[in-house]
């Protein structure tokens, strides 16, 4: 009698959303694999034990919670703190940082499992199918891949397809055909979009607000928040000391409350095409915009200037998928290097969607109010300006008389 041949396992990116829901049934109908799902938390919000049980009832052979929040914070959100991480000025990187941990949780499971593939749900137009694939190959280099989306058909899959697919298969799904967004979350931001929203004329609707207030819904008065730092960790919150974890959250709250971190932007995606999205992220904003400031504070004019273009690289490496990579190390360890002295405290105001900082101390301030006040007690040499400016425009100066002269020269000609 012939035995039954073991079925080979994958592990699925599992969310309990609309796209990896399918994503179980379709691995084990078109691949014929027993599907492993794991459910990542990265602060969601979400109860992932619901995730979990939904899993098993479509048809998972198991289902897995892994609980990274603090590892999440510890080795991905703050080296992206310490190099104020921002995509094209505007995204704070909520989803493009979560990938890799996911994937570097993904890899672990598989392992133990025994699991030679990998599987995510990610659109074959979008950037997270790189993060995913790329991360998960920088760990693991042999395992292989199914992209669910991107082989769904020749020209992948819709979101309609999608909710067809489950009712036909009595998939418990969230997402309709009239509200169709495809939303990611953890506690440093919200992405979301499809929908109204992927024509970029469209104001977004109330339903895609999930976190921020609207700003004309905003509190009539501004308040007040103070940040401290310690070698660039943000670690109080108004003199409260927290875990990173909890003081992203509190900001989450107290930004949201006064409608800061939400961004409307067309982006340029690592694929090449433009992607009209909004993200939300209150917390991050008001942690990025302090941290800066007190950068600008403790930080030479050279560090400061230099760093800002590693600055660039690092967040450019973060969205292309390539947390993994030799230079990403590499940059980070300069980074690092830099905030030795980045402690001390910074004053935030929110207001109406904004975010400012009034206020700046700490105890390697380069700030000198003697030398740069412009009342009594000014200790700044003004007779040295006159030889410095000399010296400084030579250059320039010399240049100059030389361009003259050869015109003069070639005018006599």
């Amino acid at each position: 009698m012939a035995t039954k041949q073991k079925r080979e396992k994958v592990v699925l990116a599992y969310s309990g959303g609309l796209d990896t829901s399918v994503a179980v049934k379709w691995l084990q109908v078109e691949h014929g694999l027993d599907v492993i799902a794991c459910c990542v938390d990265v602060g969601q919000n979400d109860n992932l034990e619901i995730a979990r049980k939904k899993a098993l009832q479509i048809g998972a052979v198991k289902a897995v919670v892994v609980d990274a929040r603090e590892r999440f914070c510890r080795d991905y959100l703050t080296p992206a703190i310490m190099a104020n991480a921002v995509y094209e000025g505007r995204y704070v990187h909520s989803t493009s940082l979560n990938r890799p941990m996911i994937s570097e949780v993904l890899v672990e499971v598989a392992r133990k499992e025994g699991a030679t593939y990998f599987s995510h749900g990610a659109t074959a137009k979008g950037n997270d199918q790189v993060r995913f694939e790329v991360s998960v190959r920088a760990l693991a280099p042999h395992m292989k891949v199914v992209a669910v989306a991107r082989e769904w058909g020749i020209k992948g899959i819709t979101r309609d397809m999608e909710i067809d697919y489950a009712k036909k298969h009595g998939i418990p799904v969230d997402a309709t055909k009239k509200s169709p967004y495809s939303v990611d979350i953890s506690f440093w931001g919200k992405s979301t979009e499809c929908g109204l929203l992927e024509d970029p004329w469209n104001e977004p609707p109330d339903d895609a607000y999930n976190w921020v207030t609207r700003i004309e819904k905003a509190p009539a008065k501004p308040e007040y928040v103070v940040v401290g730092f310690e070698k660039g960790v943000p670690v109080s919150v108004d003199g409260t000391r927290m875990k990173l974890m909890n003081l992203i959250g509190k900001l989450n709250d107290l930004g949201a409350k006064h409608g800061v971190g939400y961004t409307d932007m067309v982006e340029n995606r690592l694929v090449g095409i433009k992607s009209r999205e909004t993200y939300e992220a209150p917390g991050a904003t008001i942690i990025l915009c302090a941290h800066r400031e007190l950068e600008s504070l403790v930080l030479t004019r050279d560090a400061l200037h230099f760093k800002a273009g590693v600055e660039q690289r690092f967040s450019q490496l973060i969205y292309d998928g390539l947390w993994f990579s030799e230079l990403r190390r590499y940059l980070q360890a300069f980074v690092e290097a830099t905030q030795e002295k980045v402690t001390g405290k910074v004053r935030i105001k929110l207001y109406k969607g904004n975010c400012v900082a009034v206020g700046r101390q700490s105890p390697f301030s380069q700030y000198s109010r003697d030398m740069s006040t412009y009342d009594t007690g000014d200790i700044f040499d003004h007779t040295a300006a006159e030889g410095f400016i000399k010296l400084w425009g030579l250059p320039h100066q010399v240049d100059a008389a030389v361009m003259q002269n050869a015109a003069r020269t070639q005018k006599k000609k």
